[in-house]
């Protein structure tokens, strides 16, 4: 609930950051935001400690940017300057 809760929140200002676990919810999450405009960023597979999550985000085609867990948090600082925002 709380992607698509950000998703009509804010529409193509929202991003969706998948990181590792299990199942499928946060991937359908991450398609109401996509579908609202904004950015999804899913956490390589391979640098997740459990992979199913951001394989079924992959899978279904919700990621923007697929990313290793040490590279999401400067690249989410660089989307907040590009948008004129402080991290």
């Amino acid at each position: 609930m709380l992607f698509e809760s950000a998703a009509d929140a804010y529409d193509e200002d929202a991003v969706g950051v998948i990181l590792t676990g299990a199942g499928r919810d946060g991937a359908g999450g991450l398609a109401r935001i996509r579908r609202r405009g904004g950015f999804g960023v899913v956490q390589d597979p391979a640098t997740a400690e459990r992979p199913a999550l951001p394989e079924a985000a992959i899978a279904a085609g919700r990621a923007d940017k697929v990313l290793s867990l040490p590279e999401i948090g400067p690249f989410l600082g660089q989307l907040c300057r590009r948008n004129g925002e402080q991290p």
